[in-house]
Order: structure tokens, then sequence, then C-alpha cells
């Protein structure tokens, strides 16, 4: 459950439950999200912007696992495994009042840091092509896997709006794509434009044209499992002009074999 998404009056009921007649429009009585978890595990999303009123009620439920639904006043025992995160700094919001020191304490049981994405790189890649997979089965298109140039504009990329921007980011660039290959330029402008990733061209065009050039023999090796005269055929060039330009950019093209 997302605690940002619910209006404050909302997230108690939606927590705890209520008995019929507890508010105007209770026509029967509901179970909230601690009943429905009942042994098993209850996360919620973005908790530091609980009202301080429900921060009481879950500090009670975390110390005697027990609370009643609204207008009630049995107690329902509670066992559950509660999961929470957060992209707020929660020390400062104690700080200010914002959030409950004791329930800041109580949930800091098991605290798990997750840096921002651009802090690891390594991820990046095994996200989109997760997300690919599933883009690309939600549209119905073969898309298959994203081009070696697109990888690297990835990686390049800071990704201020960490992984749901680069969900983002690949399903606007399935959309757009009606090939089997996602290239750079199905990408998002955000991540084409030189002052947005901080990759302004500091080179000539023979070099550019160079780098480009390397990039689509790389591809094309890729696609060909390392197979010289395969990757020549699928670029429509000869084998004798590709493999001068494989040793001409100094590419080992044996690691891309299986």
């Amino acid at each position: 459950m997302s605690c940002a998404a619910l209006p404050h009056d909302l997230i108690e009921s939606e927590l705890f439950g209520y008995e019929k007649g507890a508010f105007t429009g209770a026509h029967a009585a509901k179970k909230g999200r601690f009943e429905l978890a009942e042994g098993g595990t209850l996360f919620l999303d973005e908790i530091g912007e609980l009202n301080p009123a429900t921060q009481v009620k879950l500090l009670r439920v975390l110390q005697a696992r027990e609370f009643e639904r609204l207008g009630g006043t049995q107690s329902i025992q509670a066992d559950i495994r509660l999961v929470a995160a957060t992209n707020k700094d929660l020390e400062a919001a104690i700080v200010s009042k914002g959030f409950r020191e004791d329930l800041f304490y109580r949930l800091n049981v098991f605290a798990i840091f997750i840096p921002p994405l651009r802090d690891r790189k390594t991820d990046v890649l095994q996200l989109a092509n997760f997300f690919l997979e599933k883009f690309a089965t939600q549209s119905g298109k073969n898309v298959k896997r994203i081009a070696t140039p697109a990888i690297d504009m990835l990686m390049a990329y800071h990704w201020p709006g960490n992984v749901r921007e680069l969900e983002n980011a690949i399903e606007r660039a399935v959309v757009v794509c009606n090939e089997q290959v996602l290239h750079a330029h199905h990408l998002p402008p955000t991540l084409q434009t030189a002052e947005e990733t901080g990759t302004v061209i500091e080179q000539s065009l023979e070099q550019a044209t160079e780098a480009f050039e390397k990039d689509i023999l790389q591809d094309a090796l890729k696609s060909a499992r390392g197979n010289r005269a395969k990757a020549a055929r699928l670029l429509k060039t000869t084998g004798r002009v590709f493999n001068y330009k494989v040793r001409k950019y100094e590419i080992d093209w044996k690691r891309f074999r299986d």
C-alpha cells in the first residue's frame, strides 16, 4: 500500500478496516490491510507521508501486535511481517517533528539502504532488459534486444529519476521502435542531449564517424556471435572490408563468441 496515494482521512480505514456504521457510507464491515496480510507480509511504501494520528496507531500495532477496526471495540491480533520504504530523510523529519522518533526506531530493526541508480550502473542493463521484455510483451512487439550504442547511452546517463525514469525511458523506446533491435534514436531526447548527459561532443567529425563505425561493427559481431563472415553479411559488405575495419579499430572479435 502506498501511504502517499490515499488522502489522510482514508489511510486509517485502509490499514485497520472499519465496522458497519463507523462513518457515513460504511454500509458493511471491511477488513483492513493488516487483517488481509495476516500470516504474511505488508509493504507500506512512502511511509514518511503518514499523518501523526496514523503514526501513533501504527506504533501500537508494532508494539502490542494488536489493533481495532474503526468504530470497533474488539482487539484484533496482528501476526505479520512489516516492510516499509521511503525516499524521505526520516531523521531530518524527526527533527522537524514530521515523524515520530519512537516509530522510527521501532521500524528501523533491519535497514536496507538502496543507493541511487547512478551509483549502481551494473543494475542499469539488467533493469533495461527486464523492462524491454515487459513492454514488448505488453505492446505485442517483437523487440528482442538493445543495440550497443543505446546501451552505452543508458550507462552514461545520470538517471535523476532513478528506476522509474529508466522504466519510462524503455517504455517510450518500445512504443516508437518498429524493429527487432532498440537503437539509440528510439531513446527519449533527454538521454540524447549532451547538456543533460554531461557528454558534450569534444571531437572532430572524423573521430565521431570512426566511433559510430566501431559501434556498428561491434553490434554486428554481437548479433553474429563473433562470426565475422556472418557479421559482414549483416552489414552488406565483404569479409575483406569487414576484417580490415576490425583490425583498424582493434576490435577483439573473439569476445563476442558464445
